[in-house]
């Protein structure tokens, strides 16, 4: 049997706002919007495309109330640049009981939904 995953869905009462946000943090393109749902796809031609899941924003009526049973890891080549960034697009860090001692920073974008920007990796983890 071969399958792939096609989409990573995400519910919102507004999906404008995190398609909004995750467009610009990942550089992504809109490639179909409606009112109730919006499609995030990487860069038509990169090595992303046709790869990577894409994002789709769907409309539900009831608000994110608990931490998400599912978040993405985000590994930039700097991890304190991209907070930074991140927070100027309007993610904010937030506790979800990880510790001071971690190697990562939990963030929540504008509509809630937890996500983690993760350290660089060194030269001999990124080789292979």
């Amino acid at each position: 049997m071969t399958v792939r995953i096609q989409a990573l869905c995400i519910d919102s009462t507004n999906p404008q706002v995190p398609a909004g946000f995750w467009e610009q943090a990942l550089g992504w393109r809109r490639t179909y919007e409606a009112d109730d749902e919006i499609v995030l796809e990487p860069p038509a031609g990169s090595p992303e495309d046709g790869v990577v899941p894409d994002l789709l924003f769907l409309r539900v009526p009831e608000r994110k109330e608990a931490k998400n049973r599912l978040h993405l890891d985000l590994r930039p080549e700097d991890r304190d640049a991209e907070v930074a960034r991140l927070e100027g697009l309007g993610a904010m860090r937030v506790d979800v009981g990880q510790g001071p001692d971690v190697t990562w920073v939990v963030m929540a974008d504008p509509d809630g939904n937890e996500f983690c920007v993760l350290r660089a990796l060194r030269p001999d983890e990124a080789a292979g």
